[in-house]
């Protein structure tokens, strides 16, 4: 009986464990991120000039191409649907983005935004095969996108000996992960049932993580539609979406870009590269953060400041970047996700 207390009380303490962790790491990890980014909020006072001297037309060059960056998003969309003879118009797929990213920051992150996206095109008559690509394929052309823009970024601040040890380590493991992942990606497609297998392994850890039944169905069901969207872009439906993912990323730099012209300080390309991908690909990593919030813009302030910017134009522009790229589009999601709703199937 004493033996039998005593593993019980283990139990119950490995729970606890298990919960503190599951709610601390959190915590810990936006508090590092707010503790980066309050020493830049400070020198907003220092900004003031700058924000006073905006050139507005180049302000509005860089509005008009982050729209112009969403609107590729939509056409990855199009492309992705068109693959199974269904038809979306490039503002619908815009406005279904819109939606699922905002649906995803407040309800299950990429897993809840995928959902979203799956019901949406429904609602749109669009096939379960297309659904399922336009709910899960379109990260996976960004991030591959973002993994080739970083990889020159990275090969900009070796050769300006600009990056520290501890730079390196991080984001050397940081492209790696994605690389890694992106590569199981590629062996399961044509390995299904081992992929099918560490799927199903992985989904009943997670499951008895949280305390819940597992049901493989569900797994089963979504990789049969997953390897059958895949089979669709590896017969040659893989150029359209990887345009819209290069228009994404092309336009949210160019939006960037223009911000530094408005604030006076036109910057080379290989220094627009540097503090761009990798800053995004470590927001994307730090996936409890929600929208990479601190982490992103205390990454890249650092990067672009180190890379010799001044750092009052580079806060301004990066917290402007920040505004118009993420905190806009994600307050317009929200009533795009009550438009979307109001969609019945006909």
């Amino acid at each position: 009986m004493k033996n039998h207390s005593n593993t019980q009380k283990s139990n119950e303490l490995s729970l606890e464990t298990l919960h503190v962790v599951r709610y601390l790491l959190p915590l810990i990890v936006l508090g590092l991120a707010v503790h980066l980014l309050l020493p830049q909020i400070a020198s907003l006072k220092h900004s003031i000039q700058v924000i006073q001297q905006m050139i507005l037309w180049a302000v509005g060059l860089a509005i008009v191409a982050q729209i112009a960056s969403y609107l590729g998003s939509g056409y990855l969309l199009k492309t992705l649907v068109e693959l199974s003879d269904n038809r979306l118009s490039v503002l619908r797929g815009t406005l279904i983005t819109l939606a699922g990213a905002s649906f995803g920051m407040v309800a299950g992150g990429m897993v809840g935004s995928a959902t979203a996206v799956y019901r949406w095109m429904q609602k749109e008559n669009v096939k379960p095969q297309a659904a399922t690509l336009a709910g899960t394929i379109p990260g996976l052309f960004n991030n591959v996108v973002l993994v080739s823009v970083s990889l020159v970024g990275l090969v900009h601040l070796l050769l300006v000996h600009q990056l520290s040890r501890l730079q390196g380590i991080s984001f050397i493991l940081i492209l790696a992960s994605l690389i890694g992942v992106i590569g199981l990606l590629v062996w399961g497609i044509s390995n299904h049932a081992s992929l099918t297998k560490l799927a199903e392994r992985v989904g009943r850890r997670w499951a008895s993580f949280r305390k819940k039944e597992y049901n493989p169905k569900k797994t089963d069901t979504w990789l049969a539609g997953l390897f059958s969207a895949a089979d669709m872009l590896l017969a040659g439906g893989w150029r359209g979406p990887l345009l819209g993912a290069a228009l994404n990323v092309a336009f949210d730099m160019l939006t960037l870009y223009f911000l530094f012209i408005a604030a006076g300080h036109r910057i080379s390309l290989g220094v627009l590269l540097t503090g761009y991908g990798l800053p995004l690909l470590l927001g994307k990593m730090a996936f409890m953060v929600p929208g990479g919030v601190g982490v992103i813009e205390s990454t890249m302030v650092g990067l672009y400041t180190g890379l010799g910017v001044p750092n009052p134009v580079t806060v301004v522009v990066v917290l402007s970047y920040r505004i118009l790229s993420f905190w806009l589009p994600l307050i317009l999601g929200f009533p795009m996700i009550l438009v979307l709703e109001k969609k019945k199937p006909s």
